[in-house]
């Protein structure tokens, strides 16, 4: 007989609207704005946050403040406050202005990263050890992503083992919790669920985080599949803002409003205030100007339709 699935009673979330919500905007909230966004996220009861990245301003200008935003934070207990980070410059950018968590990234695509970066993603991470070396001697936490797990708009379909190959290299420098990213919004629920799967079995040291892109309207059932996976830890932007600079064609995130809505209506708990997580969205709307993406804040809560028909 075979044994029933048993959904979990709680899912983790991540907000990472400050970061790769707003790296792809043209209208750039002020810092006293990012400010009021990241309060509001807070208040939400969202404990992990991806306040910016530490990356040249030219490149990502949206980013250009993230020092000054991290210095003048009010920081609150129980919560992680996170940064994005390209090299070793940017890991000592993150330390100096108090961040104890950096994430690196590298893309699971050879053709991603020749294009991006001339280099292949083994030697980029491999590059990573000096970034292992100052987290080390400086108290400083380090986590991976891995872009384009799913998909890639030079490359196409991104073969398991390309994934495995940057997984066994962050491990060897330590770094033991990976992000598997789908830049483009090209992942399908199969996918997530073998590849979710294959991970877990090859390497069950590593505390697994998925991150996925609404561009083809499979986020969501991409998060129960991976929740199905035994995945339970999930990024998501307010508003459903997002993209990335140098992947062509990747658009906004999976909104966060609507990921806590799915849980909670599956009877998941996330320890978040979905109220509290529309009306953020729906500010970070205004400072970007343009309307959130989330189907809750278009539609309403289930909830408050059974109370009326009730």
């Amino acid at each position: 007989m075979t044994t029933p699935f048993t959904w979990p009673e709680r899912v983790t979330l991540c907000e990472v609207g400050l970061r790769d919500g707003l790296q792809n905007e043209s209208v750039i909230p002020t810092l006293e704005q990012k400010l009021r966004l990241l309060d509001s996220v807070v208040s939400s009861g969202i404990k992990i946050i991806e306040v910016g990245a530490f990356v040249h301003p030219k490149a990502v200008p949206q980013m250009a403040d993230t020092d000054a935003l991290c210095r003048a934070m009010n920081k609150v207990d129980g919560v992680e406050y996170r940064a994005l980070v390209p090299n070793l410059k940017g890991v000592q950018r993150a330390f100096d202005a108090g961040i104890t968590k950096a994430k690196l990234t590298v893309s699971a695509s050879e053709a991603h990263c020749l294009a991006n970066l001339n280099s292949t993603p083994g030697k980029i991470v491999d590059g990573f050890a000096d970034c292992a070396e100052f987290a080390a001697q400086n108290g400083l936490t380090l986590s991976g992503a891995i872009s384009t797990s799913f998909g890639c708009p030079f490359q196409g379909k991104v073969p398991v083992i390309q994934v495995e190959n940057v997984v066994q290299r962050f491990v060897a420098l330590g770094i033991t919790e990976l992000s598997l990213s789908d830049t483009t919004g090209m992942a399908n629920p199969r996918q997530v669920y073998e590849l979710g799967c294959a991970m877990r079995d090859k390497f069950p040291s590593v505390r697994w985080v998925m991150h996925f892109h609404n561009t083809r309207d499979m986020a969501l059932a991409n998060i129960v599949t991976a929740i199905q996976a035994g995945i339970h830890v999930f990024d998501g932007a307010f508003a459903g803002l997002g993209g990335c600079p140098f992947a062509p064609g990747a658009t906004g995130n999976v909104a966060t409003e609507d990921v806590i809505h799915m849980l909670h209506e599956m009877g998941i708990d996330t320890g978040i205030d979905l109220l509290k997580a529309m009306d953020t969205a729906r500010l970070a709307a205004k400072y970007v100007d343009h309307p959130p993406t989330s189907a809750v804040i278009t539609a309403g809560r289930c909830a408050d339709l059974h109370r009326r028909i009730d």
